[in-house]
């Protein structure tokens, strides 16, 4: 296969949530783990950990929590109105997709769950209560680099994937079932196979930039071409 350029990668990464139940070879999810692990972390601790799931019967208990977590999400969500960017329509289709992986989440051939190590210091008795917590919510700033290199390495190998926090709900449950040291804490669960329907055409459609970025200052919105 004919590797991509850098920026066809970023422009066609879809979020794909109908995956094949095909299997992934082992040396091509060691690349995408090999790309994660090229990301910088804060103060170059390399704290990532990854846990790749193959085993079917532990897929399908991480398959039942998934699917109870994503009751507790659409409860959240039930409510939420379309952005303007978004139709009715394009929020449906994306919300059925949701629907649909969480029904097939044990079929997904390789679950990749990304924790992160917290630090010592995050227990030390001589920061604040509300310092350790600002730190404990600012250390996702080390991980979510590696997941989306990771989500750029499936997009280049012909891989599909979708970041997904939807498991953070059960988290107790999970890290009783994959025997997480108390000093893991889950940012994010890639669920990683060949999608069904390809990888769509053309680039992701996004914002322009001027709607999204200001010179200097809020309010000075970047130019127009």
């Amino acid at each position: 296969m004919e590797e991509m350029g850098l920026f066809q990668t970023i422009h066609t990464a879809r979020a794909l949530r109908r995956l094949k139940p095909d299997p992934v070879p082992d040396d091509v999810i060691a690349k995408v783990i090999d790309a994660a692990v090229r990301a910088p972390t804060g103060s170059n601790l390399q704290n990532w950990r990854f846990v790749v799931v193959k085993d079917a019967g532990r897929r399908r208990q991480i398959a039942d929590l998934y699917r109870a977590s994503m009751q507790t999400a659409q409860n959240v969500l039930s409510h939420r109105k379309p952005p303007p960017h978004m139709t009715a329509k394009l929020q449906k289709q994306m919300y059925d997709g949701a629907i649909y992986l969480a029904e097939h989440f044990g079929d997904v051939p390789v679950l990749l769950l990304a924790w992160l190590q917290l630090p010592p210091d995050q227990d030390n008795p001589n920061v604040p209560p509300e310092q350790a917590e600002t730190y404990r919510r600012l250390s996702g700033a080390s991980i979510y680099g590696a997941v989306q290199n990771m989500i750029l390495a499936c997009r280049a190998l012909g891989l599909g994937t979708v970041l997904t926090t939807v498991l953070s709900y059960k988290e107790a449950e999970l890290r009783k079932l994959l025997n997480a040291p108390p000093d893991m804490q889950l940012f994010a669960v890639l669920p990683i196979g060949y999608p069904i329907e390809g990888h769509g055409h053309g680039p992701v459609r996004r914002l322009p930039i001027s709607d999204v970025t200001y010179m200097e200052s809020f309010g000075n919105n970047w130019p127009k071409k």
